[in-house]
């Protein structure tokens, strides 16, 4: 499969995760289940978005390409990680899950926070220059470890901290922490692993030719 041909499935798959999450039957469960609602939040941030961000990466369409001050990975981040703890407090959290509008606006500030961490770390064609694909693996390797923080904070809460308590909200809320874990660190560490074997690659093609050149000028017979 071609590169064209790969960004097409990509972009056709990520846009049919989305459909299948906004206009399924998860948004009516996640008025009553955590699970569900962190399913729609892992979905929409650990599988669309990078499948999208793989779509417009290294295509006429990529905007890293013509902005690229724009998608530094680290600042990108930071951004998604005050979205993703900023809807997860208890006020916010309970307004998108009981209101359409709450709902709609957390999900798109999902999708937009996440397709800029992924678009920072994998946009901009290649090859990568080695400072960008350094700055990629620690945006991802961060976006990681918070996701599984508050992962493991939601199955290890001794007490249920959305809603009302219960021991079913609780094994509710626990499943949900779960679906963060495996789900929500796991691709992003991915990502970042991805990106550090591609650096490393790179680093071991670039650097016999270098050494090679090098060792064609020496053997070359000074003039007389």
């Amino acid at each position: 499969m071609n590169a064209g041909a790969a960004r097409w499935a990509a972009g056709w798959l990520g846009a049919g995760l989305l459909a299948a999450v906004w206009l399924g039957p998860l948004p009516a469960l996640a008025a009553e289940r955590f699970a569900a609602h962190m399913l729609m939040h892992v979905t929409v941030v650990a599988l669309a978005a990078p499948l999208l961000a793989l779509a417009l990466a290294g295509g006429r369409g990529d905007p890293v390409r013509r902005a690229p001050a724009l998608f530094a990975a680290l600042p990108a981040a930071a951004l998604e990680l005050l979205v993703v703890w900023a809807w997860h407090a208890p006020a916010l959290h309970h307004a998108a899950r009981h209101h359409g509008a709450a709902l709609a606006l957390e999900q798109g500030s999902f999708l937009l926070a996440g397709l800029l961490v992924w678009l920072a770390a994998l946009g901009g064609g290649r090859p990568r220059p080695p400072g960008r694909a350094a700055a990629g693996i620690l945006g991802l390797l961060l976006t990681s470890m918070h996701m599984t923080l508050l992962g493991t904070l939601l199955v290890l809460a001794p007490r249920v901290l959305y809603g009302h308590g219960g021991e079913a909200a609780l094994r509710d809320q626990q499943l949900g922490g779960l679906l963060m874990l495996l789900a929500g660190g796991t691709a992003y560490l991915a990502g970042a692993l991805y990106l550090l074997v591609e650096l490393l690659r790179e680093r071991r093609t670039f650097t016999p030719r270098r050494g090679g050149a090098a060792a064609v000028r020496s053997r070359r017979p000074t003039p007389p």
